[in-house]
């Protein structure tokens, strides 16, 4: 009788330590979601909108950490270094995962280290200048940067980044020279434009549109090459009369590789949700972004592929360089 007590009492202490030992459902804590810029620019607009959504859908809080620096390669070295336990998540731009890898063999982290989820947003820059520049046009402003080579200050939300690509492509395909100034984060970019420490710049529509409402920028065209239902009462760069330029611009999920695929598809099913709200696809229409979600990571995954080859194509030919 002891013997069969002493062995009923093991089998259930060994039930009692496999149940202990098995993980906890996930998520089963907060969600860290990292973006590369400082609050206020397109990126943690899109985070900021969609985090409650998201966090709902996930059962968890969210909480959105801003990352600045480096054209957004800080933010995307820290998720690509993270645990692969879907706790850590980036939202990136073609910054961090083509250009900046392109830009700079020294980063420490490879675009391989990062699982992309979905694409979750695309929108158009906005080409922009300060009132007082005098500046109404694109044609005034290619007639500007020509009379006066380098004279012109551009700001963006870092080297690398969409807005420096942006500024670049125009003054590869119409010969302007202008200088660039970086800034951590694309709301400072426009803070400096609105100030007239520099005089434009090439910004995404959330950090631009808020500010030409009341006059203090003045928007001249739309970085696609025909308008913009998102931005329709400005012209695209054919009609503004450059149509050769035409590039858009996007915000999608990763993860650090490794993360498990059944948590991978949870975020992605998560952020799906979050992304098809009503309430976050009207936050970001005001401010001239739209929701563009990937069919699968799969298929995000096919698209970067080729978007890449655009955006270091770009670098290439405009002999962008890391300053």
């Amino acid at each position: 009788m002891i013997r069969r007590n002493l062995f009923a009492a093991l089998a259930l202490g060994a039930i009692g330590f496999t149940a202990a030992a098995q993980p906890a459902p996930y998520p089963s804590k907060p969600i860290r979601l990292v973006i590369g810029f400082a609050p206020g620019g397109a990126a943690d607009l899109v985070a900021r909108a969609m985090s409650d959504a998201f966090g709902k859908a996930l059962g968890q809080t969210v909480v959105v950490d801003n990352k600045p620096g480096n054209g957004s390669s800080i933010a995307a070295d820290i998720v690509a270094k993270a645990p692969a336990d879907g706790y850590t998540m980036l939202i990136a731009s073609p910054s961090s995962i083509s250009v900046n890898p392109a830009l700079n063999d020294k980063l420490g982290y490879k675009p391989s280290d990062l699982a992309p989820i979905t694409k979750m947003t695309t929108s158009p820059l906005v080409l922009a200048v300060n009132p007082a520049t005098g500046i109404k046009s694109v044609g005034d402003l290619i007639a500007a940067a020509k009379k006066d080579p380098g004279k012109l200050n551009y700001s963006t939300s870092g080297n690398g980044s969409a807005p420096h690509l942006g500024a670049a492509l125009f003054t590869m395909l119409t010969g302007a020279e202008m200088t660039h100034v970086p800034y951590r984060g694309g709301a400072l970019a426009i803070q400096s434009v609105m100030a007239g420490d520099t005089q434009l710049t090439f910004g995404t529509s959330p950090s631009v549109l808020p500010q030409a409402g009341g006059g203090r920028l003045l928007p001249l065209a739309v970085s696609t090459r025909e308008r913009s239902p998102l931005v329709p009462n400005l012209p695209g760069m054919k009609e503004a009369g450059l149509p050769e330029y035409n590039l858009e611009f996007w915000y999608g999920m990763f993860v650090p590789a490794g993360t498990p695929p059944a948590i991978q598809k949870k975020i992605y099913e998560a952020t799906v949700s979050a992304m098809q709200q009503p309430s976050v696809k009207a936050a970001l229409a005001r401010e001239g972004t739209e929701v563009s979600i990937s069919s699968s990571p799969e298929q995000f995954g096919s698209f970067l592929v080729e978007d890449g080859k655009f955006w270091v194509n770009l670098v290439r030919n405009a002999k962008v360089k890391v300053e």
